[in-house]
């Protein structure tokens, strides 16, 4: 299984020929080469992780394409499109879409402040190996993580949750993600605090640029 992260929060994985797109968002480059994608995950509304353009990028070349989101985005969608089938998925939720398995967790985005409104977010878990909460610290119990994305930086975070977040699942792997709010420095520094605890808690920090692929 072969990751590929993008900018931002978007990632692509692909196994046997197929692709499974995750968060596809403003923050990204628009989408290209996106044949053969089988899936599409969409964490929660926020138009970094999701767009309508971006969306129909993958769409126009996958007319059997199966898109999978919590019910705050299944509305928006609606909204774009009404003809546009979305399967509205929670925590709890086991799908088979081959050669994937999407297991989701979690109900709400992190808090960001009082004043603006929790919105509905899950997490997935790709073919028991990869792990992403969107925006949340949502730990998946039960389950052993291979891969673990991290978030580097958000309005809904600091650091030391990020770092506590990695201490508490253990992956055997990490890398970031939501990174683009963080300048060249920020990242290094981002990256250096994943890498500590990663090696502290027995696993491996990969620190992924957009475009580069690791295999799981």
């Amino acid at each position: 299984m072969k990751l590929t992260k993008l900018e931002h929060a978007a990632l692509i994985i692909e196994l046997t020929g197929k692709k499974l797109y995750i968060d596809p968002g403003s923050f990204t480059t628009a989408l290209s080469h996106t044949a053969g994608t089988v899936a599409v995950v969409i964490t929660h509304e926020h138009a970094d992780h999701w767009t309508p353009e971006q969306l129909g990028r993958i769409i126009e070349m996958n007319s059997d394409l199966r898109i999978f989101a919590p019910a705050g985005v299944t509305r928006a969608i609606a909204a774009f499109n009404a003809d546009l089938e979305v399967t509205t998925v929670q925590a709890g939720d086991v799908i088979e879409v081959a050669p994937f398995t999407l297991r989701f967790f979690g109900a709400t985005h992190a808090v960001i402040h009082e004043s603006i409104p929790v919105i509905d977010n899950v997490g997935v878990l790709v073919n028991d190996e990869l792990y992403y909460a969107g925006d949340a610290f949502t730990i998946p119990e039960g389950v052993e993580v291979g891969t673990l994305a991290v978030p580097a930086a958000a309005p809904w975070m600091k650091i030391s949750e990020a770092m506590d977040y990695i201490f508490a699942i253990k992956p055997k792997r990490s890398f970031p993600t939501h990174e683009m709010l963080l300048s060249r420095a920020g990242k290094d520094l981002s990256n250096a605090r994943f890498q500590n605890v990663t090696q502290l808690s027995g696993g491996e920090f990969f620190p992924l640029e957009p475009g580069d692929s690791l295999d799981l």
